[in-house]
């Protein structure tokens, strides 16, 4: 369902993910039709804060180049990957900018088994962010992850859930799969302007066909 805001206010810097035991997040809004959200009081992008608590992923003894790009045809995505890690507290880095999308590098690389974890934000002062539409992909979309070795994996999503924050389910996005799977993450749900965060999260599910 769309997210109403007041059109008059100004759009909020970017958000960030949170990954804490059962809650990721990252910002999303859900349709490009609408003014993005309201500003806040801080322009910058705020450090991610919690630990990531996620079983193991199996190990893929197949050679799987690293991800490079991510092109996203029907929501208009096309943009370079980063490597992404943790930051001293055990939380995941987020992309510094909201132009560009990341994957963690703690989970397995896009084609290889398991379930490979890309993130990206929804907006900033100056407008959308990579993942601003991520929201409006459904079931049979394609997803298009190209590798350092000029490889291209296609994905197809499988479904699109949201989750509040504090339901997030940590094992069903970030635990092991049997086969090569892509997990696209962002924010949506309700937005809580005493916060300036969104409180919930949109998860895009998608399985390799090619």
């Amino acid at each position: 369902m769309p997210i109403r805001r007041p059109a008059a206010m100004l759009s909020l810097a970017a958000g960030l993910i949170v990954i804490t035991g059962g809650t990721a997040g990252l910002l999303l809004t859900r349709h490009p039709a609408q003014p993005v959200r309201p500003a806040a009081a801080v322009a910058a992008l705020p450090a991610p804060t919690g630990p990531i608590v996620a079983p193991p992923q199996p190990a893929d003894t197949r050679p799987v180049s690293r991800p490079v790009s991510l092109t996203i045809p029907l929501i208009g995505v096309s943009t370079q990957l980063i490597t992404l890690g943790l930051t001293a507290s055990g939380a995941l880095a987020v992309p510094s900018s909201t132009a560009v999308a990341g994957w963690y590098t703690g989970s397995p690389r896009p084609g290889g088994i398991g379930s490979a974890i890309i993130v990206g934000h929804i907006d900033s002062l100056t407008g959308p962010g990579v993942f601003y539409r991520l929201a409006e992909l459904k079931s049979g979309d394609k997803v298009y992850v190209k590798r350092a070795d000029g490889t291209l994996v296609e994905f197809r999503v499988t479904s699109v859930q949201t989750y509040l924050k504090d339901r997030f389910p940590t094992q069903a996005v970030y635990g092991p799969t049997p086969d090569p799977e892509l997990r696209l993450i962002t924010c949506g749900g309700a937005f809580d302007y005493a916060t300036g965060h969104y409180l919930s999260n949109i998860v895009v599910y998608a399985t390799e066909v090619s």
